[in-house]
């Protein structure tokens, strides 16, 4: 399909503390070196979740050791001890929260980024060659638009229209906008598999986290009714769930680790859209748990 291009806007995403490079810059010093670098994710967190599928799929495992979280961060202001130690040698006196993703290098025992699109995109450009081509050549602009549009349009409208605190019409202007996007998608895909070619990209993993996220998270906070209307997308959740029984889609869905997260960061109200599951996640990702490869998490 072609995707076109939103109008840029702030990102939603919380600000990186360290925005390094893999090979971007000589004198950075971060060359592409199979098993110099690690990855800490916590995949019940969104974007942590899109790394460690772009991870699976370019088949990284033994050039990027990925260390797996908690789903619950374990320090008071929403960090994790494990990462505190990275942060500390990384920065002077930094005093924020240890948060994931971060991509470390064990060479230095410091960070060089905690920004994902960028991990993702490094990991791709940099490790990726005789791998599945997750970013495309003359597609970055498409993929970009995939992104905006999962940021803006899925995530954000979803997070304003369940938000107890707005008013009645900034509900209902962020519904419409959340159904406007996902009939766009709907419209896209029609009859194809992926969103952009003929083969998985990037714009594919982000847009199957972000309907992860709908499903598993915010409908938890909408009325049952916005949620029958977010489910009659047929080709969009018959593409949903087709990914999730990719082995490496499926293998990093943890329900019960993103439930866990939720629960510990929500501080909404529940909606009757809780008890309207659009897809049967556990389901659908166990029909590839044949090929699936191991994951294993604390």
């Amino acid at each position: 399909m072609s995707v076109t291009p939103l109008a840029a806007h702030p990102s939603t995403r919380p600000a990186a503390a360290f925005r390094g490079r893999i090979g971007r810059d000589a004198r950075s010093g971060h060359y592409a070196v199979p098993r110099r670098y690690r990855l800490h994710l916590a995949a019940a967190d969104p974007d942590c979740l899109r790394i460690a599928v772009t991870h699976s799929l370019l088949g990284l495992e033994k050039a990027c050791p990925v260390t797996f979280l908690p789903a619950v961060p374990d320090c008071p202001d929403g960090g994790h001890s494990a990462l505190r130690p990275l942060y500390d040698a990384s920065a002077h006196r930094y005093t924020g929260p240890a948060l994931a993703p971060v991509l470390s290098d064990d060479w230095s025992g410091r960070i060089v980024s905690s920004h994902g699109p960028d991990i993702a995109r490094d990991l791709a450009r940099h490790f990726g060659g005789g791998r599945p081509t997750l970013y495309p050549c003359g597609e970055e602009s498409q993929i970009e638009a995939v992104e905006r549009m999962c940021a803006q349009g899925i995530e954000e409208a979803a997070q304003r229209a369940g938000a107890a605190d707005a008013e009645v019409a900034e509900r209902t202007a962020a519904l419409d906008t959340l159904l406007t996007t996902l009939g766009v998608l709907e419209r896209g895909l029609g009859a194809h598999e992926h969103l952009i070619g003929d083969q998985i990209t990037a714009a594919d993993v982000e847009l199957w986290v972000a309907l992860v996220q709908l499903d598993t998270v915010h409908r938890y906070h909408l009325d049952a009714a916005a949620v029958h209307r977010i489910a009659d997308h047929p080709a969009l959740w018959a593409y949903a769930r087709r990914l999730a029984a990719h082995p490496a889609f499926g293998a990093h869905l943890d329900l019960d680790a993103i439930a866990r997260r939720h629960h510990a960061r929500c501080q909404g109200l529940e909606a009757a859209g809780a008890a309207v599951q659009i897809l049967d996640w556990e389901t659908h990702a166990a029909d590839g748990s044949a090929v699936r490869p191991q994951v294993n998490r604390p």
